[in-house]
């Protein structure tokens, strides 16, 4: 398998825009330059394995999506288009009711 630059960086950035995030507060979140995640995103510049992580963290996606597009891990269309007809301000919700379900199912996937 070979890694395109370009189409990693083409799934981030998707990805940043249907969560609802500008490129400032993205790079902000996952602690690069505006433009170093520009250059991801344009597929100018790799990343670490560091930087991988944290983006795919805050995408709530795994790192297998971003690198190979493997679609078992894709939001499905239905909740995007959903998704899509929510204010920053709902999608921030979401992203909290989301996080705290995976939390939650993560503590009882450890306590079995």
């Amino acid at each position: 398998m070979e890694l395109s630059y370009k189409d990693i960086g083409q799934r981030i950035r998707c990805l940043r825009e249907a969560n609802c995030y500008t490129r400032d507060a993205f790079a902000e979140k996952v602690d690069i330059s505006t433009k170093f995640l520009y250059e991801i995103e344009m597929g100018k510049k790799g990343f670490t394995a560091e930087v991988l992580f944290k983006i795919s963290k805050a995408l709530c996606v795994s790192s297998d999506y971003l690198l190979s597009g493997n679609e078992n891990h894709k939001v499905p269309e239905k909740v995007i288009d959903i998704l899509q007809g929510f204010s920053p301000e709902q999608m921030e919700r979401v992203r909290d009711i989301l996080r705290s379900i995976q939390e939650l199912s993560a503590g009882k996937a450890k306590a079995v």
